[in-house]
C-alpha cells in the first residue's frame, strides 16, 4: 500500500485529520494507496494559506506568473509517464489516453500562461467630456477547484492555469476515487517554484467538499462532476454569494445525415462513445441516424464495438479499460436493465465480456430502436452504452437532439455545408462538431447549459471566469461643482 496521507498546504506536506480512505485499482480491484480526508479544520488551513498568499501573487507581474506556469507545463511533460501511470492505476483509463490527456493539459497551461500579461481593460467614452473612464480585470481571490475522477489532471488544466494566470490562488480537491495523480502533481508544483500558499491540494470525500464550497473565505468555485453534487455545491455557494463555474454531464447527440461519409462517420460514432469506456461528459451517447442509413449504420457500429480490445489499461494494445469503480458499474448495469425494460433492442454487449464476469469491465453496448421518451435517451449513463435513434427529416433530427435536459455537446456528419451550418445553428449545446467528434483545443471555449452546467473553460472565455471588472472614473475638469446646488 502506497502512502499518500498528505496534503499540500503552504508548500508543506501535512497529514489530514479527517480519517483515512483507500484508492482501489479498477483493473486489479485491490487497494493500492491510502489517503486522508481533510477535516473542516484542514480545509480552513488550506484556505487561509491561499488567502495569505493572494495579495503578493496578484501583485506579481503577468510575465512572472507566466514563467512559473510554463515551468510547471515543462515538468508535467517531463514526468508524463509517471503521472499517466498513476492516473491509470486510479481510474482504469488506458495509459495511452492518459498520456495524451496530460500532454494536452500541458498545452492548456502554456495557452493560459500566454494570457497572463494580456488581461487588458478598456477606456469608455462617456457623455461627460471632462470625465475619463476605464476598466481593469482583477482576480477574484481564493479559488476552490474540484475535479472529477475520469480525467483528474486534464480537468484540472481547465481550471488551475487560468486561475493562476489571472492572479488568483487555489485550493484543489480531486475526487476521492482518484486522488493520487493530483498529489503527485503537487510534488511537481513545489519543484516549479510557486510561492507558498499559491497552490494548495487537499483530499477527501463529500464532507471535505462541503467544507470547502461553503467556506466564507472562498471567492470562486469551479466544479466538474455530476448534476446532483453540483446542486449541493450551488446551495453552499449561494449562502456566501460565491460565483461558480459548473462543467457537468451530457447526453450528447451525434447525428448522421443521409449524405454523410460513412467511412468517417462510423469510426467517429464508435470513438465518440467507447473512448475512455464512455466515461466522459462529451460522449456521443445518442447516435441519431437517418432512416435510409439506419440498418447499415447499426450493423456497422455493432461490428466495430465487438472488435474493441478490452484488457489491462497499462497494455499499449488495450483499447478500453474497466469502469472506474464498483458503484459506477452498478449504475451502468442499472441503465442497461432500464433500457431493456423500456423496450430498446439490444444489438450487442449488455454484460461483461466472457471471462471478465467478475471484474469492472462492461462490453461495448449498442441499443437500437431507442425513442426519446426512454430513460436511455434521457439519463446520462457515463459508460460504454450507445442509444441509436432514427429520424427522417432535418427538423426531426434537431428535435431529437435537443430533447433532453443536457446541453453540453453535439455532433453531425454531412457532406452538405448548408445543411451542416443550418442544423448546427439550431442545436442547443455548448459545442457542435461537424464531421468530427471529441476534438479539443486550448483556444476553444468549452462548457454547456441546462443540466450541463454554466460558465466556460479554456479559450479566452476561460480566464475571464476568474476575473471581475473594476470601473474607474476620473474628473478632469477644473470647475468647482457643488452637487447640492440645483442647476449646476
Amino acid at each position: 500500500m502506497e502512502d499518500y496521507t498528505r496534503h499540500l498546504v503552504g508548500n508543506e506536506w501535512v497529514r489530514g485529520s479527517g480519517g483515512e480512505y483507500e484508492s482501489v485499482n479498477p483493473f486489479t480491484r485491490s487497494a493500492w494507496a491510502v489517503h486522508t480526508h481533510a477535516s473542516e479544520a484542514d480545509v480552513s488551513r488550506a484556505v487561509a494559506a491561499a488567502r495569505s498568499a493572494f495579495p503578493a501573487w496578484r501583485q506579481t507581474s503577468g510575465y512572472d506568473r507566466a514563467r512559473l506556469i510554463l515551468r510547471l507545463a515543462d515538468l508535467m511533460e517531463r514526468d508524463i509517464d509517471r503521472l499517466a501511470e498513476l492516473e491509470t492505476r486510479d481510474n482504469g483509463k488506458i495509459v495511452r489516453e492518459n498520456k495524451n490527456q496530460i500532454a494536452f493539459a500541458a498545452r492548456i497551461y502554456r495557452f493560459f500562461a500566454g494570457l497572463a500579461d494580456k488581461l487588458n481593460g478598456e477606456t469608455k467614452p462617456l457623455d461627460n467630456y471632462d470625465t475619463v473612464d476605464y476598466t481593469v480585470r482583477e482576480p477574484l481571490g481564493v479559488c476552490a477547484l474540484i475535479t472529477a475522477w475520469n480525467s483528474p489532471l486534464q480537468l484540472l488544466a481547465n481550471k488551475l492555469p487560468p486561475a493562476l494566470a489571472a492572479g488568483n490562488t487555489a485550493v484543489i480537491k480531486p475526487s476521492e476515487f482518484t486522488s493520487v495523480s493530483t498529489l503527485a502533481l503537487g510534488e511537481v508544483i513545489l519543484e516549479a517554484g510557486f510561492p507558498p500558499g499559491v497552490i494548495n491540494v487537499i483530499t477527501g470525500a463529500a464532507g471535505t467538499g462541503a467544507a470547502l464550497t461553503s467556506h466564507p473565505d472562498v471567492d470562486k468555485i469551479s466544479f466538474t462532476g455530476g448534476v446532483e453534487t453540483a446542486r449541493v455545491i450551488a446551495a453552499n455557494a449561494a449562502a456566501h454569494m460565491t460565483p461558480a463555474t459548473y462543467e457537468l454531464g451530457g447526453k450528447s447527440a451525434n447525428i448522421i445525415f443521409p449524405d454523410a461519409n460513412l467511412d468517417r462517420a462510423i469510426p467517429g460514432a464508435v470513438s465518440g462513445i467507447f473512448a475512455a469506456a464512455g466515461q466522459t461528459c462529451v460522449a456521443g451517447s445518442r447516435l441519431v441516424v437517418h432512416a435510409d442509413l439506419y440498418d447499415e449504420v447499426v450493423e456497422a457500429v455493432a461490428k466495430r464495438a465487438q472488435l474493441v480490445r478490452l484488457g489491462d489499461p497499462m497494455d499499449a494494445q488495450t483499447q478500453m479499460g474497466p469502469l472506474a469503480h464498483s458503484g459506477h458499474l452498478t449504475r451502468v448495469r442499472r441503465a442497461i436493465a432500464d433500457a431493456l425494460e423500456d423496450g430498446a433492442r439490444l444489438v450487442t454487449g449488455g454484460a461483461p465480456p466472457p471471462g471478465l464476469e467478475d471484474t469492472l469491465f462492461m462490453a461495448p453496448t449498442v441499443f437500437a430502436d431507442v425513442t426519446t421518451g426512454m430513460r436511455l435517451a434521457q439519463q446520462e449513463v457515463f459508460g460504454p452504452v450507445l442509444a441509436v435513434q432514427r429520424f427522417r427529416t432535418d427538423s426531426e433530427a434537431i428535435e431529437i437532439a435537443n430533447g433532453t435536459r443536457y446541453a453540453l455537446a453535439s455532433g453531425l456528419w454531412s457532406g452538405d455545408i448548408t445543411r451542416a451550418h443550418r442544423v448546427a445553428k439550431e442545436l442547443r449545446a455548448g459545442t457542435c462538431w461537424i464531421n468530427t467528434y471529441r476534438t479539443s483545443a486550448a483556444q476553444a471555449p468549452f462548457g454547456g447549459f441546462r443540466n450541463s452546467g454554466y460558465g466556460r473553460e479554456r479559450g479566452t472565455d476561460g480566464i475571464l471566469e476568474y476575473t471581475t471588472t473594476k470601473n474607474t472614473m476620473i474628473d478632469l475638469s477644473t470647475a468647482v461643482r457643488d452637487p447640492f446646488v440645483l442647476g449646476r
